[in-house]
């Protein structure tokens, strides 16, 4: 059952020491002050799974020493350059990356969506993917002859952590055009959201809002976090510019990661 939770840490309680997270990129839906939560806590282990790809809520998790395991097709900070933490991290071995593309990421949360084990797909055929991705396997299309085929594992997270533009009281939370955040609800086992705000009235009665709404089923707990994506841009509202590049210029460094972490906290 959906809950109204009031705060972040009723929010995070699902968000345990080595649990696998989906997380969305940049343009979508970030939770970013829900992400501050939990390195407060002090949350380490985590397997992040970017959908598809992800970028500064990445970064700082893994330079926070938060994430043991990274799948995804890609993190990087825009117009702003690589990543610098998880760069770092992948040249040190300091965690495990589970190199993913961005249909394949997809793939295996639709087949979690639809309750099987696995989705084909044919676009990884011919890179070095397959070598380093055992658990994708090549079968022979058995409705065809001399035709290959990858098989995409489901991926299962036991959480999805997202932030929407609003929720009503019944649960259900309204995503607009935000597709890959309707899939990481219901491919994951719990789907923790925080939102602008809370509206009156049921969402799915609106024919105008319906189809862009997650509905309470596939929604565990919501928290009303007003700016929960700052310094990111949502909605109308602009990315906070200056304070991405002084954040990328801090994070080239070790030292410089952890003083921006360090105010980031206070």
């Amino acid at each position: 059952m959906t809950r109204l939770v009031p705060d972040l840490e009723a929010l995070l309680e699902p968000v345990t020491d080595g649990c696998s997270v989906a997380v969305p990129p940049d343009y979508s839906g970030v939770a970013l002050a829900a992400t501050r939560a939990l390195l407060k806590r002090g949350v380490r282990h985590l397997h992040l799974i970017a959908v598809p790809q992800a970028g500064l809520q990445a970064d700082v998790l893994i330079g926070a020493g938060a994430v043991g395991t990274l799948e995804a097709a890609g993190i990087n900070l825009g117009e702003l350059g690589l990543a610098p933490r998880f760069t770092a991290a992948v040249e040190a071995g300091a965690i495990v990356m589970r190199d993913a593309t961005c249909p394949a990421i997809h793939a295996g949360l639709q087949a979690a969506e639809k309750g099987i084990p696995f989705l084909p797909l044919r676009g990884i055929l011919g890179s070095d993917l397959l070598k380093v991705r055992p658990d994708w396997q090549v079968i022979a299309n058995p409705y065809g002859s001399n035709d290959p085929i990858v098989l995409i594992p489901a991926i299962r997270p036991q959480v999805a952590l997202f932030h929407a533009r609003m929720a009503d009281r019944e649960g259900n939370v309204w995503v607009g055009v935000r597709r890959e955040l309707m899939l990481m609800a219901h491919a994951a086992a719990q789907a923790c959201v925080t939102v602008e705000e809370i509206v009156e009235g049921n969402l799915l009665d609106d024919p105008a809002l319906a189809a862009g709404t997650i509905p309470s089923l596939y929604i565990s707990r919501i928290a009303h976090v007003p700016g929960g994506m700052r310094p990111l841009g949502f909605g109308d509202e602009a990315s906070d510019e200056a304070a991405l590049a002084a954040y990328a210029r801090a994070a080239r460094t070790e030292d410089g990661f952890q003083q921006w972490l360090k105010g980031w906290l206070a």
